[in-house]
């Protein structure tokens, strides 16, 4: 059964840490209870977007710099 990871709060998701950074976590990538999957920005202070459960990511539904709303789907795992 898929797992999907929600937005903690609404903002813009980001998925790398910084422009010239690497995304934090990529499709096919494991995630471990825990591991930062992205950020949410509200207001300019940024939130970690926690993985509250382990699997491998299946799809990303909110893309990169996409404003997102509190519960909204950010990643689904396997």
């Amino acid at each position: 059964m898929a797992k999907e990871i929600l937005s903690p709060l609404p903002g813009t998701f980001y998925r790398r840490p910084a422009p010239d950074q690497p995304a934090f976590k990529n499709l096919g990538d494991a995630v471990a209870v825990g591991d930062v999957i992205g950020l949410i920005e509200v207001m300019k202070s940024f939130h970690e977007v926690l993985a509250d459960a382990a699997g491998t990511i299946t799809a990303f539904p909110a893309d990169d710099e996409e404003p997102v709303m509190a519960g909204q789907v950010l990643a689904e795992l396997d």
